[in-house]
């Protein structure tokens, strides 16, 4: 299916608004992942995330979020966990279940109706949509407002999504979930050819060429905005420990650097979690390679899969 879901015990759903273009997409381990995240982007909204360093004492959580709405979309977490304590999943405090559901968010307030942000009830949505098969990409969740290519401005930007990929090796599976929302360029690494760029009147325009043109007519931080962030979870069926899963999301964080340019910028929030599922004993440097190879085929099924919305086009429909 090369789906995140291909990994057995995780489960995916996805919630939006198809008009306000913003939604939130769940990822679910409802038996518990030993989980860990790699923050590379200076500009990132988060959720849960602290308690993932190898010094926290949880080990495991029950949910990701991914979710639009900048900030404000962090309310939907709240829906994931109301859906998780009414089945009874999480931690044991005695008088009920505590989940963990660490969240991200992408800024995606330019595109659509900013007034409609993911909350508590698209959250509830987005878990009761979720299943162990679910092939769903492009302009879905938290990709319905996912954008690239924006050094010039929104006018000029291409309309991207969410993406999947998976590898399997003998029993071993890892697969990856990203939402392309960067600042920069998506490009082929081996052809130095831009996928997904600024538009210009025929082609593409380099973003590297457009930072320095930016520099040397004085306009360095002209239309630049902190409405950026690729988000990722990585899952696999591989027994890791907690400090071995935040090693992982460290490495997968090359999956972007090989597609995204530039990429973990400082008006970027780029964010990798894991999720380890503890099936398969091998070597966490395997993983953290497969890892960063499935983000990166990740980032391109997301700009590949996608369809033009908000007036911008995706980059199927572009003749370039």
């Amino acid at each position: 299916m090369d789906t995140i879901t291909e990994v057995q015990g995780i489960k995916l759903g996805h919630a939006q608004d198809r008009e306000a273009l913003t939604g939130c997409t769940v990822i679910l381990a409802e038996a518990g992942a030993v989980a860990g995240v790699e923050v590379r982007g200076a500009a990132p909204g988060t959720r849960e995330i602290e308690l993932l360093a190898p010094l926290k004492s949880v080990a495991e959580v029950q949910a990701v979020l991914l979710t639009g709405g900048s900030a404000f979309g962090l309310g939907a977490a709240q829906g994931v966990m109301d859906y998780l304590e009414e089945q009874g999943i999480g931690y044991d405090v005695g008088v009920t279940s505590v989940p963990i559901v660490p969240a991200a968010v992408i800024f995606d307030l330019e595109i659509g109706d900013y007034r409609v942000r993911p909350q508590r009830k698209m959250g509830y949505q987005a878990c009761e949509n979720a299943k162990a098969e679910n092939k769903l990409r492009g302009n879905v969740g938290v990709g319905m407002g996912a954008t690239v290519a924006k050094l010039a401005g929104m006018e000029s930007a291409i309309k991207s999504g969410l993406g999947m990929a998976s590898q399997q090796v003998g029993e071993l599976v890892v697969a990856a979930l990203v939402v392309v929302n960067a600042l920069g360029e998506v490009f082929d690494p081996q052809t130095d050819q831009i996928i997904a760029g600024v538009r210009g009147e025929s082609e593409f325009c380099s973003s590297v060429e457009l930072l320095k043109n930016k520099f040397l007519e004085g306009k360095a931080k002209e239309n630049l905005q902190l409405s950026n962030t690729t988000l990722g979870v990585v899952t696999t069926n591989a027994s890791l420990s907690k400090n071995q899963a935040n090693k992982v999301a460290q490495m997968a964080q090359n999956g972007l650097a090989q597609r995204i340019r530039p990429v973990h910028s400082s008006l970027d929030g780029d964010t990798i979690f894991t999720l380890a599922t503890g099936k398969i004993e091998t070597e966490v440097d395997l993983i953290g390679t497969l890892a960063a190879e499935v983000v990166a085929t990740a980032v391109l099924d997301a700009l590949n899969s996608a369809q033009g919305a908000g007036e911008l086009p995706a980059v199927g429909e572009l003749n370039y």
